[in-house]
């Protein structure tokens, strides 16, 4: 893809950190993910110029932080809480679902409330059983 307005992942991560660059052409984007002090993070570059992050891009005008992830161990008890202080879901923009839905980690919910123009997003991963259960499913990865 030519004048993309991100840096290429791979000239972002030259850390001295391991990181392994994964391809989702389902939804046109690749993710870079790396650990620092037991935190997961993760680089996403769209593959196409009009893919979700680019557009989120142009949207802001520069790069930044898209979301937050939290994890949670029971997601609909998050949600509910969530709920009862005033937020309200947004719709995954990867796989057009609203609430607790089934993504390859885990299942995942978007709030439609931004904290400082930052999407948050709660996620209960799979224990090996479900992570199974999904592969066997033939989902594909977004």
């Amino acid at each position: 893809m030519s004048n993309r307005p991100c840096s290429p992942i791979r000239s972002t991560c030259t850390f001295r950190y391991d990181t392994e660059i994964t391809h989702f052409p389902k939804s046109g984007n690749k993710v870079a993910l790396f650990y620092l002090g037991g935190i997961e993070y993760q680089l996403c570059q769209s593959t196409e110029a009009d893919g979700r992050f680019a557009s989120w891009i142009k949207e802001r005008g520069a790069e930044g932080l898209h979301h937050i992830c939290y994890e949670v161990d029971d997601i609909d008890k998050a949600l509910s809480h969530a709920q009862a202080q005033g937020a309200t879901l947004r719709e995954c923009k990867a796989c057009k679902k609203t609430g607790s839905h089934a993504h390859p980690e885990g299942w995942v919910a978007f709030l439609d409330n931004d904290a400082g123009g930052i999407e948050i997003e709660f996620m209960q991963v799979y224990t090996p059983e479900q992570l199974a259960t999904y592969e066997r499913s033939g989902a594909e990865a977004v």
